[in-house]
């Protein structure tokens, strides 16, 4: 990596990955198997990027005492079918691809169970591309415990990039708060599940909808930090 080159951070589903009802198809089998009312579409969708035992109490309304169960019905589906169903977005293998070759470092920074996310990644061939993939902790009870929220999880990532400098790309307005709590500017992408006006509201510096629009602006926070470099070198403080 160069000292001008920013690295960046990655949410996954809605991000990376488009799940294509992998997600909310697998929610709504596991709920409607145990009797529950499946909720609307939009519902479902709003569920997609926070902690799943969180969506389903706070989102779905599930009782407290079915929400472990509900979890685990859902985990077998998604890994039986809900993986395959999934697609990269458009433009994403080739951006990650320019990366590699221009010695951007990526990570991974999702609430979906670490070791899942490393198995969607890996599905869709492009695991090789990040320095870390960091996710929640892979026990998703309601006894797990809360260190794996998007803050500490968008922590780890930086940490294993070993830079204090990095960009959070995300879909949802917990990658726009898990940037901002480690001192991290987050760009949105409109492709995702966020709700219209959700990512400008929660504080990304920007929205973008092409992977196209998304280099762009990455490519700026590196101008942006070679020239704060070169301040510095000409101030005489180096």
């Amino acid at each position: 990596m160069t000292q001008t080159t920013v690295p960046v951070i990655f949410d996954l589903d809605g991000t990376l990955v488009d799940p294509a009802g992998g997600i909310t198809g697998g929610i709504a089998e596991a709920m409607a198997s145990l009797g529950l009312p499946v909720p609307p579409q939009p519902v479902l969708d709003a569920m997609v990027g926070p902690k799943l035992s969180d969506s389903l109490q706070r989102i779905a309304q599930v009782p407290l005492h079915l929400v472990d169960e509900v979890i685990a019905r859902y985990r077998a589906h998604y890994r039986a079918t809900g993986i395959a169903q999934g697609r990269l977005y458009p433009g994403i293998r080739e951006l990650l691809v320019h990366f590699t070759d221009s010695g951007r470092p990526a990570a991974v920074a999702t609430q979906k169970p670490q070791g899942l996310a490393r198995v969607v990644l890996e599905h869709h061939g492009i695991a090789d591309h990040f320095v870390s993939i960091r996710g929640a902790s892979d026990d998703e009870s309601l006894g797990a415990n809360t260190a794996s929220d998007k803050i500490h999880i968008v922590g780890a990532a930086l940490g294993d990039l070993e830079s204090q400098a990095a960009v959070m790309v995300g879909d949802r307005h917990q990658d726009v708060a898990g940037a901002m709590a480690n001192g991290l500017d987050c760009i949105g992408v409109d492709w995702g599940f966020a709700r219209p006006g959700e990512l400008e509201a929660a504080g990304a510096v920007a929205v973008v909808g092409s992977t196209g629009e998304l280099r762009g602006k990455l490519e700026e926070f590196d101008a942006v930090r070679t020239a704060a470099l070169s301040e510095v070198h000409n101030d005489g403080s180096l």
